[in-house]
């Protein structure tokens, strides 16, 4: 059954005055689809993930990262949370493999948000079927690892840019994800 696959940072001297450029540092960092045509979300959601939205706007393609800085900035809180719905461009399989916009999320937490663990950043990626080699579909090591590929250099990428402390991918049931791959690779392999 397919998870959600997440990507958490927390990170070293995480503050309300830092917590935009981090964020920035996501957003200028993110491969956005070059192919969706469907607008992406801003929301500023104050307090907790229970409550209603002070802010949703709609952000059409191609994204404009300043756009979403500036409506974080107005809305700059310690309890706040700053969450862009988007798109990237994942290779996916229909009858046969396309490159095809997929969901994934871009998130900040305010220092005093209230949620379950104290990560600071967080990227949603979609479900990790994308990732996960399917033996049964022709073709599927080879065009699933572009998917990795593609995982991978952005977490490099924001390893690099950011203050880490720590850092972690997950599914939603909890697994590891590392040891998933590695599983699916062995049955495809």
């Amino acid at each position: 059954m397919a998870d959600q696959l997440y990507l958490t940072y927390t990170l070293q001297n995480y503050s309300e005055e830092n917590m935009l450029r981090y964020y920035e540092k996501i957003l200028r960092l993110f491969p956005f689809s070059r192919l969706a045509r469907n607008p992406s979300t801003f929301k500023v959601i104050p307090v907790a993930i229970t409550e209603a939205a002070v802010l949703e706007i709609p952000m059409p393609a191609p994204m404009e990262i300043d756009q979403v800085l500036a409506a974080s900035k107005d809305f700059a809180n310690p309890d706040s949370c700053y969450r862009l719905e988007t798109w990237w461009d994942l290779w996916q399989f229909d009858a046969d493999w396309k490159l095809t916009p997929s969901r994934a999320a871009l998130v900040c937490f305010g220092p005093e948000f209230e949620r379950e663990d104290q990560s600071h950043l967080e990227i949603e990626f979609g479900i990790d079927a994308h990732f996960l080699p399917q033996p049964d579909i022709p073709g599927s090591l080879v065009t699933i690892q572009s998917n990795i590929k593609s995982l991978l250099k952005l977490v490099h990428d924001l390893d690099d840019a950011l203050p880490v402390e720590t850092r972690r991918l997950w599914s939603e049931s909890g697994e590891n994800f590392s040891e998933k791959l590695q599983q699916a690779l062995q049955a495809a392999g």
